[in-house]
């Protein structure tokens, strides 16, 4: 396991980077997904957008106007705060900054990198503005199609995606909470579902606001959440973060299947779980599972890609708005059932019956995808007679 690029690339390169320590694995995928996920869905809106099912809006912008108080005072601060904290993971004492995570939520920074750093944001800013300004500013009409909004609708699901992943990851390991509540402020432990649902309530508002067609959104999204569901899930198998299955003592079923494909100890996991692992010489990650369990972020890796290509492949067959979208819930849902069998989660204990929150919600998933995929079938139906 790799919980940061520095073990990455000192395994796989023989590289001694220590600045990599800084890069969490886990972080680095999720980041990957973003990216690639945002490629796909801009190339799925333009292709809507050409086929007349997706139209533009126009809005009104002031341009040649210098730079206001407030645009320099932003930009001030965001640069302050990337020298105080992230640029100074760089520069101060190693003493102080070899728990990344616990140094970002610390109140510990570097005044002069802030200052700096702010400084030359500000003058940016303000060269930036001074290049385009006119004699008399003019209020201008733009064109904006949705595939150009992309990268808002991207920051908008990243936002709220992490902030639905922890919430709902709280609630769902309530006790622990209450044992020491600052676990909220810690990039550990997100759950998927909750970065769904709120990321998707998030998304579902802005397109209201800008009039983006909504299930012809969400059928533009199908594909890219797989994807991004996959991608996302190699950071989990890589740093191995806790989200592997139960113990797996079964015989290997193929001999041409490797060893760690179908059970797995997860040396050197983030959570430095498990049993010491001996001649283990570094301070952190040595730690690994006493027994062997069930890889399951690897299979979720694998599955949710083939059923990317699915509904890659399927796309424009689907001619009712919503219905991909649909299909999706329906696949992912099923998807992340039958993989709760073998994975390790905590149960809820409702009338006798157990069940984790991943199962609860991936059935309503399930039957979500069918309401949906009748109604809008139906609708188009109603609609056409």
């Amino acid at each position: 396991m790799y919980p940061n690029l520095y073990y990455a690339f000192r395994d796989l390169f023989g590289v001694d980077w220590p600045a990599l320590r800084f890069i969490n694995s886990f972080g680095f995928f999720v980041a990957l997904g973003f990216i690639i996920s945002a490629i796909v869905l801009a190339a799925e809106l333009k292709r809507k957008s050409k086929q007349g099912l997706l139209h533009p809006t126009e809005i009104q912008v002031m341009v040649g106007k210098p730079a206001s108080i407030t645009d320099l005072i932003l930009n001030f601060l965001l640069g302050f705060f990337l020298g105080y904290k992230i640029l100074a993971l760089f520069i101060m004492d190693k003493s102080v900054t070899d728990d990344p995570q616990a140094f970002i939520f610390s109140g510990l920074g570097s005044w002069p990198a802030g200052i700096i750093l702010g400084i030359i944001f500000t003058g940016l800013k303000w060269w930036e503005k001074k290049k385009q300004l006119l004699a008399k500013p003019e209020l201008r009409k733009i064109r904006i199609w949705p595939e150009d909004r992309v990268g808002e609708i991207t920051i908008i699901a990243l936002v709220f995606g992490l902030i639905g992943a922890k919430l709902f990851d709280t609630f769902e390991n309530w006790g622990d909470f209450l044992k020491d509540p600052s676990s909220i402020f810690s990039t550990r432990g997100l759950t998927f579902y909750g970065g769904l649902i709120c990321a998707s309530l998030a998304i579902w508002w802005y397109a209201r606001k800008h009039k983006i067609g909504f299930w012809h959104l969400n059928d533009a999204a199908a594909p890219t959440l797989m994807l991004a569901y996959s991608l996302g899930r190699i950071g989990c198998q890589v740093s191995g973060d806790g989200d592997w299955g139960i113990e797996n003592p079964y015989p290997k079923p193929f001999s041409w299947l490797p060893d760690w494909a179908w059970s797995y100890s997860f040396p050197h996991n983030v959570n430095e779980m498990g049993v010491k692992i001996d001649g283990c010489t570094d301070v952190k990650y040595c730690y690994q599972l006493e027994h062997g369990v069930f890889p399951t972020s690897l299979y979720e890796i694998v599955i949710c890609f083939i059923l990317f290509l699915v509904i890659l492949a399927l796309r424009k067959k689907f001619k009712v708005p919503g219905t991909l979208f649909a299909l999706y819930l329906i696949l992912n849902g099923l998807e992340r059932f039958f993989i709760e069998k073998i994975r390790v989660n905590k149960k809820i204990d409702f009338l006798g019956i157990q069940f984790t929150q991943a199962e609860l919600i991936s059935t309503l998933l399930i039957l979500t995808g069918f309401l949906l995929w009748y109604f809008l079938r139906r609708r188009n139906t109603v609609s056409k007679s």
